[in-house]
């Protein structure tokens, strides 16, 4: 079978997952990861809680996460999402009700954006 498709996955409310996760593609949590998560797009809904060393090409948050956070493009915290730790980042947007309580270090605009 040839899957020529976005890739989609998703730690769903309830569940709860300590160790590595890794994934290609979107990733949606919902629920809690606890240890360390890469991944292309990676999303943390408003229910969801990260406590973990991330790397992603981008990382929105909209929920919790809680440690170091390293991302090749951008780094969005929604109106409802809680950063804390040290973040790493090419471009951070905050949105207004948006917390983030980190060390942040942006290493420029993305290429292309001027």
């Amino acid at each position: 079978m040839n899957d020529k498709g976005n890739k989609f996955s998703i730690i769903d409310k309830g569940m709860t997952v300590e160790g590595s996760v890794v994934g290609q593609g979107n990733l949606v949590v919902k629920g809690t990861v606890k240890g360390s998560l890469s991944g292309e797009s990676v999303v943390i809904s408003e229910d969801g809680s990260v406590a973990a060393e991330a790397k992603a090409h981008t990382l929105t948050i909209g929920g919790s996460f809680d440690g170091r956070a390293e991302t090749s493009g951008q780094l969005l915290i929604l109106s409802t999402g809680r950063c804390s730790g040290e973040i790493v980042c090419a471009d951070l947007v905050v949105e207004a009700g948006g917390r983030l309580d980190a060390r942040v270090t942006c290493n420029g605009v993305l290429p292309g954006k001027k």
